[in-house]
């Protein structure tokens, strides 16, 4: 099946266009520039989801949409997007791309959004509460089959022009995110669900990474002393965490994930334990990135 990627030359559909491949699709990449790396079997369409007039045919032949396409916060935080430009991109493009899709046939789509939501200050938040609105919307009146995705922050440790070391990734990451394979993987989850049942209101599913921690853990931080919890699963790691600028006395903040585990099967693989030991066998290199199968080494 081709399955059509909005914004797919960005870092989660270049992730996500070797596992489609991989499982007999068609990944076809919308995006206003190309990809870095397209493998044989992808198609690249040069094009916005603002293209009102060209959108039908863009979609023409697939069966099924994965909505990445949007401005985020760091384009906020850095100033380079105003509101009129959140809104048309986030907004008016979610409402371009299910009306189209309604327009040619398609009735599966997965959208990305953010666990941003819940800080509705920033632009970027308020968009994506607005796209979420329009995909609901969809739902419940056009029978749209339908995911709503809300992963934390998902930004890859190699690229570069966020983060030039991949201690500066882990101390990000360290405050909250998921992997970017997890979000990958609920995409594909979700894909296979849409295939196989109609669902009647679009579910809201929140994506977070693995935790060695328990809930009792996070309840009682640091009982026993500062970075006691931390040494309790990492205590080979503690020196190696401090000297990359990693606080082991911060509490992180856990997510609850229970309705992506129920509707999904969703299991997280990257966790803390996994950036540590990636952290001691690269160092600030982090591991190699191998673009053509898009994901970490195994």
């Amino acid at each position: 099946m081709k399955i059509l990627l909005t914004g797919g030359s960005g870092d989660l559909g270049q992730v996500l266009t070797p596992r489609l491949l991989s499982t007999g699709h068609t990944p076809v990449i919308l995006d206003i520039r190309p990809p870095a790396h397209r493998p044989p079997g992808a198609t690249f369409i040069q094009g916005s989801i603002l293209d009102r007039d060209r959108l039908p045919e863009y979609l023409a032949g697939c069966g099924a949409i994965v909505h990445i396409a949007g401005w985020h916060g760091i384009h906020e935080s850095n100033g380079e997007k105003n509101a009129h430009e959140f809104f048309d991109l986030n907004v008016r493009g979610t409402f371009e791309v299910f009306e189209a899709a309604t327009s040619v046939g398609i009735d599966r789509i997965v959208h990305i959004s953010t666990t941003s939501v819940h800080r509705p200050t920033t632009l970027y938040a308020r968009s994506k509460i607005l796209a979420e609105q329009i995909v609901t919307d969809y739902g419940a009146r056009q029978d749209m089959n339908a995911i709503i995705l809300r992963p934390r922050g998902f930004i890859p440790y190699w690229n570069r022009s966020v983060y030039t070391r991949y201690r500066d990734w882990a101390q990000w990451f360290w405050r909250g995110a998921v992997h970017i394979d997890d979000v990958a993987s609920a995409v594909m989850q979700s894909l296979d669900m849409l295939g196989k049942q109609q669902i009647d209101r679009p579910p809201v599913l929140t994506l977070d990474g693995a935790y060695e921690y328990t809930d009792n853990d996070l309840a009682h931080w640091d009982v026993d002393g500062p970075g006691s919890t931390f040494r309790k699963y990492y205590a080979q790691h503690y020196d190696l965490a401090v000297s990359f600028g990693l606080d082991p006395t911060v509490r992180p903040t856990k997510l609850d994930i229970s309705e992506a585990v129920r509707w999904l099967g969703y299991k997280p693989s990257y966790g803390m334990a996994n950036l540590l030991a990636e952290l001691a066998t690269y160092g600030d290199q982090g591991p190699p990135h191998d673009a053509a199968a898009g994901c970490r080494p195994a």
